[in-house]
């Protein structure tokens, strides 16, 4: 199967799993099968499945690099719009669901709670990236700016793990897990830039000869 033919395939099935979460959630509403506390159901399932699409767009380009796959990289905008797209239905739950747009509560929320600060930051700071993934945005950008404004994404999934973290309080595992995933992908890209960094500096002993002036 040809590259272009098998971009065609893989796309679709993508993003239908990205979506399949969501339709179950609405399923699961419609017909009465979340818990006792279906806001909590909502809340909990669309905060997780932003974290995940997070993670999954900080792996692409390690996969991308160990495997070879190009294919990867044109998975990365959708995967990260879908973080978006959950992270907006977690913050539209909690806003409307839960606060019906009492502002004052909202803010007092956001004053005593580190873990809803910290979300609401990590949420504000995913809407430039959205906002900036089309092709225009990075002609407009240039693509070094660009660059530099996507490197927030990590501290965004980093928010999302201190945001889960600081929620759940006992049961630690999960976020936990997440934030050992965050790291290691961190961890790689920091590598990968060192590692470049110096492939691409001459050692100090060895003179690079001028340029000749004429030929």
């Amino acid at each position: 199967m040809s590259g272009s033919r098998l971009r065609r395939v893989v796309k679709p099935i993508v993003f239908l799993a990205a979506l399949t979460p969501f339709a179950l959630l609405v399923v699961n509403f419609a017909t009465g099968n979340l818990s006792a506390n279906p806001l909590d159901d909502i809340t909990d399932a669309t905060g997780t499945w932003t974290l995940r699409f997070l993670v999954l767009t900080l792996a692409i380009t390690p996969l991308q690099r160990v495997t070879g796959w190009n294919l990867l990289a044109q998975l990365r905008r959708m995967l990260g719009l879908f973080a978006f797209f959950y992270v907006c239905l977690h913050f539209t739950t909690y806003i409307w669901f839960d606060k019906f747009f009492e502002w004052e509560e909202i803010i007092e929320d956001v004053t005593n709670r580190p873990f809803i600060a910290v979300g609401l930051t990590s949420f504000v700071m995913l809407i430039p990236l959205a906002v900036t993934s089309w092709n225009r945005m990075i002609k407009w950008m240039g693509g070094k700016n660009w660059k530099r404004l996507h490197r927030l994404v990590y501290i965004t999934a980093i928010g999302g793990v201190v945001h889960y973290l600081w929620l759940v309080k006992a049961d630690t595992n999960r976020p936990l897990t997440y934030g050992a995933i965050v790291l290691l992908l961190f961890t790689y890209r920091i590598w990968d830039f060192l590692r470049k960094r110096v492939t691409r500096t001459p050692p100090a002993h060895v003179k690079i000869p001028a340029s000749p002036t004429h030929i």
